[in-house]
């Protein structure tokens, strides 16, 4: 019988990949081997959480794709642990398209191959299920206690970014012995004297009077560095504001209660809510909250030299606090990000931040509010708030993908599809190097293995290990196969695309998740550079390669003068 294997691994940082996929296959090979089985294709998922569905984690993903294909090169499914593969109600959601598609799912637990007429199989991994979760949510809660009581008792650094006003230090060695014979060391914050001032010329300057805005444009004024602009190196994701003071920067300095010199922990959580509402299947996202100041851990005694008195602190909360309550209330954010098909690619061309999405009326637009949000010099010549439609843009931007595959460009970009097809992912090509590698010591071990029967090595023990090379080889030979049969030529996408139809027609009627999937995949950056005569965006689209004419743009923003024309 021909198996395919899954596995997975959650982090690479505390379990090394590779050990964990051999002990996974050595002991799924110990299930199948008596019953005749051999393992021609392999699913190993790195770094995925097991409360990920099947279709969000890639190799389980793409098991899910290969059981619909008829030609696939197995029939059965082992994994070498259930609570591995299958989380909370994950096994019931999945485990239906094994039996639709006729493949079988074998389990070390279960003894074999899972019947799905039994009840006790059922039950049974239903158990393995919750008992996954369990284990999971119970992880999570040491984990958090183990940290809670280092920070209150031990006042311990326990990592992240030092808060602008400090920087990192050496603490000692690691407690934990094994830790410290490894050379890890702890860390504690220490004051820097470039940037401690202007943390107590914030809090002196609120405490007299200033709001969060003027202490923002004093300190542009002054030409002080923004905390992203002192340490750029750290705040990449930051750039393009050229150093101004953000009001929202001032105010997390003034609520930081780090600056007394005690470490806090436990300011913010991270809950999981559902991604979709209507489908519960597809699991869970992690979304990062504010605690109530009274959840807050303060550690026991002073932990680092403080940068501001604690009076001054709670001083500067008091004040706070009435302004914090004027803020009206938010309506409940739907589920709505993947309405925004430019989200994430499109950035400002007069600051260089990211514009964000934002709704009026029903008509899906994308702004960028720099000045509101930043303290900018004068001779600025950014507006107030930029705003601009999606529509315009995703309307001329498909018909510029389109014109590649115009008739004068479609041979070309046939022959691109074609080679890229041919070129496998970093994944893929991984396994590819351990199949050649299996194969290109086949016999050097093979005649090893002959040569340890010479010596008196039991028989059976050769004949296992002969029977496992073989299973390798197998193994390996099918991975080559598959690979191969990935690549698709220029005639086949001919006719693919010929089948599709106009592409331009296509990309209208696609829904949103596939051209966002689209967009993210043609690697787009979209600039919006507005101007007087017009307005435009640029693209960069670098994968596709074909010369083509530039991507026309123009009445784009909705608050553009009248009788602007369109540019190009």
């Amino acid at each position: 019988m021909n198996f395919a294997f899954y596995g997975r691994v959650s982090t690479e940082e505390q379990q090394d990949p590779e050990a964990s996929r051999n002990w996974q296959l050595d002991k799924c090979l110990r299930l199948i081997e008596p019953a005749g089985g051999v393992i021609v294709e392999e699913f190993f998922d790195i770094g995925q959480s097991r409360s990920l569905p099947w279709k969000r984690r890639p190799e389980a993903a793409r098991l899910l794709a290969a059981l619909r294909d008829r030609h696939r090169g197995f029939d059965e499914v082992v994994i070498a642990e259930p609570q591995r593969g299958f989380s909370g109600s994950q096994y019931g959601e999945t485990f239906p398209l094994f039996v639709h598609y006729g493949a079988g799912l074998w389990i070390p637990e279960m003894g074999g191959r899972i019947d799905p007429d039994s009840e006790a199989h059922e039950m049974m991994m239903t158990m393995f299920g919750g008992v996954s979760k369990g284990e999971r949510n119970r992880t999570r809660k040491r984990v958090r206690s183990a940290m809670g009581s280092q920070a209150r008792h031990q006042g311990r650094f326990l990592g992240g970014r030092p808060p602008y006003g400090y920087t990192i230090a050496d603490a000692g060695p690691h407690p934990n012995p094994a830790k410290a014979s490894d050379g890890k060391r702890l860390h504690r914050l220490a004051v820097d004297p470039a940037t401690a001032p202007v943390v107590q010329r914030i809090f002196d300057e609120y405490i007299n009077g200033s709001g969060l805005y003027a202490i923002a444009q004093g300190l542009t004024h002054d030409g002080i560095l923004s905390p992203s602009a002192n340490d750029p190196a750290r705040n990449a994701h930051r750039a393009g504001h050229h150093g101004a003071w953000a009001k929202t920067a001032v105010g997390a300095i003034l609520s930081n209660p780090r600056y007394t010199g005690y470490e806090v922990w436990n300011k913010q959580r991270r809950d999981e809510i559902l991604l979709d509402v209507d489908d519960v299947a597809r699991g869970h996202t992690t979304r990062m909250r504010w605690n109530d100041e009274n959840e807050w851990i303060w550690s026991e005694t002073s932990a680092h030299e403080a940068i501001i008195e604690r009076e001054s602190f709670e001083q500067v909360q008091r004040l706070i606090r009435p302004m914090r309550g004027q803020h009206a209330s938010r309506r409940p954010r739907s589920d709505a990000r993947s309405r925004y098909l430019l989200r994430g690619l499109l950035s400002c061309g007069l600051c260089g931040r990211r514009m964000q999405g934002n709704t009026i009326r029903g008509g899906k637009q994308y702004r960028c509010r720099y000045p509101a949000e930043y303290a900018i010099t004068a001779d600025s010549e950014h507006p107030k708030q930029l705003y601009v439609r999606e529509e315009p843009i995703v309307r001329a931007l498909d018909d510029w993908i389109g014109t590649v595959f115009d008739p004068e460009h479609l041979d070309e970009t046939c022959e691109l599809l074609a080679a890229s097809s041919a070129e496998p992912d970093m994944g893929e090509a991984t396994r590819t190097e351990a199949a050649k590698r299996t194969l290109g010591t086949a016999d050097r071990r093979l005649a090893q293995y002959r040569e340890a029967l010479d010596h008196g090595t039991d028989p059976a023990i050769v004949s296992t290990w002969i029977a496992e090379l073989q299973a390798e080889k197998a193994a390996a030979q099918q991975t080559l196969a598959t690979t191969k049969s990935h690549a698709l030529d220029a005639k086949t996408i001919r006719g693919l695309l010929d089948d599709l139809g106009d592409i331009r027609t296509v990309l209208a009627d696609a829904d949103e998740e596939a051209k966002t999937t689209l967009y993210a995949a043609l690697g787009l950056k979209l600039t919006y550079a507005p101007a007087e005569g017009g307005n435009r965006v640029d693209v960069v689209a670098a994968p596709l390669g074909v010369d083509v004419s530039p991507c026309r743009r123009g009445d784009l923003n909705p608050h553009a003068l009248a009788g602007t024309r369109p540019s190009t």
